[in-house]
Parts: structure tokens; sequence; C-alpha cells
């Protein structure tokens, strides 16, 4: 069996084999990751809404799957985050506004449904800049997310509480959305990984007014995903190595992350976070 530890820094692939060959069950993957937000998330303000009960039923679910056996879902039992921008039931789609805070789709995002179909666990939303278009992660309702790198640089946005939160481990797969950046920037500001698809390639929808957008944002927003970093080898994604000595910040001597961002992003302040609770 693999400690709860081992389980956070693991890859989405590597977990889901794990569940598979029944090495660890989908209940101690979600719990790790949610315990991991509980010790983080409170310094580095990336996650903002926990779908908590309805993220272990799915995992009480997808054990049972694995004891039935038979043919399974390729991602079955992994837990994810998506940006708050993405319609996700049960939670609000906030676009980081105090005015949306009550904004709950009726159905989850397509790639939400597609990444469900394929047995994964959505646990919750990630913070993003207001209504993803500033350059740094801070939201009225949420507050500044925090790089885990160094807690005077920016995360990057708006994409930033997603990429935050996979560099920490408080998820392992990540969905975000990008138009002039909003994947690539925060993926470099916290050192994962992010892929810009080709428009179209992934189908995106919401069931909050205004459901459909200006024609100029419907020809440059893709959805996408981010992770810690892509499989290298095979079918499957490498363990998260222990943090390199000698690190600087104290945000990233505590949490550690996957690797030293490249470039300097610039810097700015952080705001207390508020968070924003589910509807049952």
């Amino acid at each position: 069996m693999e400690t709860a530890t081992d389980l956070w820094r693991m890859g989405a692939t590597e977990l889901a084999e794990a569940i598979r060959s029944r090495k660890a069950s989908s209940r101690e993957v979600v719990e790790a990751h949610l315990r991991r937000v509980e010790a983080v998330n409170p310094v580095i303000n990336a996650v903002t809404i926990l779908l908590t009960e309805e993220a272990l039923k799915a995992a009480e679910a997808a054990d049972r799957m694995v004891a039935a056996g038979g043919d399974l879902p390729p991602l079955l039992g992994v837990p994810f985050t998506l940006k708050g921008n993405i319609d996700l039931l049960h939670a609000p789609t906030t676009q980081g506004l105090k005015v949306s805070t009550e904004a709950y789709p009726t159905r989850d995002a397509p790639p939400v449904e597609r990444l469900r179909a394929a047995g994964a666990i959505p646990i919750g939303h990630t913070n993003l800049a207001n209504l993803a278009v500033r350059w740094h992660c801070v939201s009225e309702v949420c507050g500044a997310t925090i790089n885990p790198w160094d807690s005077s640089l920016t995360p990057g946005a708006s994409t930033g509480g997603e990429a935050a939160a996979l560099a920490t481990g408080m998820t392992s797969l990540g969905i975000g959305a990008d138009g002039l950046g909003s994947l690539r920037w925060p993926a470099q500001g916290c050192g994962v990984s992010a892929l810009k698809p080709t428009l179209g390639r992934i189908p995106s929808a919401s069931t909050v007014e205004p459901a459909d957008q200006p024609i100029g944002a419907q020809l440059l927003i893709v959805v996408g995903p981010m992770a810690r970093r892509w499989p290298t080898s095979g079918p499957r994604s490498r363990s998260w190595p222990d943090p390199p000595g000698g690190t600087r910040g104290a945000c990233r001597r505590r949490f550690g992350a996957l690797s030293r961002p490249s470039r300097s992003a610039s810097r700015s302040s952080s705001t207390p976070p508020v968070g924003v609770s589910p509807r049952k």
C-alpha cells in the first residue's frame, strides 16, 4: 500500500495505475489530496471550493468498480480540480466576482463531463483573476493566490490557482482556459506543465448566463489541461521527487514544488483569502 504522502506526490496516470492494481484505494487517494489542501491551502490560497462529501462518495463508487473487476475507465478514482470559470455542478461559476457567488450551473462543462466519464473525480474549484483577464491571480471573492516557490512573486494568471494547487500537491490534474497565456503563464510561474490545445479540439460551454460568449472570445479562448509534468516514457507519469535543497522563500521551503520557474515573475502583494461555500 502507498502512504498518504506518496499519494499526493504522484501524477494522475500513476495514481490511476495504483488504484487499478489495488495498491491504493480511490478513497485513500482522494483523502490524501483533501488533507493536503487542508495543510497547504490556508497559506497558498489556491483552492476556493471543495466538494468533499461528493468526492468521497464518488471515490467509494470507484472502489466498488475496482472490486467488481472488468474493464475500468482510464482515470478511475483520480482527483482533479478546475478553474473557477468552468462549470462544475454544485459549485458556483464565480469568474472571481462577488456578484456571481450564486451563479450555479445546471450541468458540468463538457471537459468535466468527459473527465467524469473517464472515471476522474472533481474535488473543487481553484482561484482565478477577476473575469480571467488579469496577469496576477487576485479575485475579489477569494483574494490572491501565493506563488508556492516565493511569496514575493506572482503565480501568474489567470489560471494561477490551478497552477499553484498542482505545484503543491493539492491536486494531480487540472483544467484551465487560455486566450492570451492564461494556462501557459501560470504554468511557467509555478513550475508545472500546461497545454493550450488547437481551437475547437476541446469543447467548451456554460449554462451560466451569459451562456454565449462574444464571438471574439469564442475564437480566442480554449480549455486545456494542466499537470505537474507530462509522462516522459510510456503510459505512466513519474512520481514527484522531493524538493531540491537550498530553496529560497518561506513558502517554497515549507511546501516545495516540482521545479523552479525558469524566469522570475513580476512582484505583487497578497490579499487575505475569503472562502466560498459550496451549495449542498
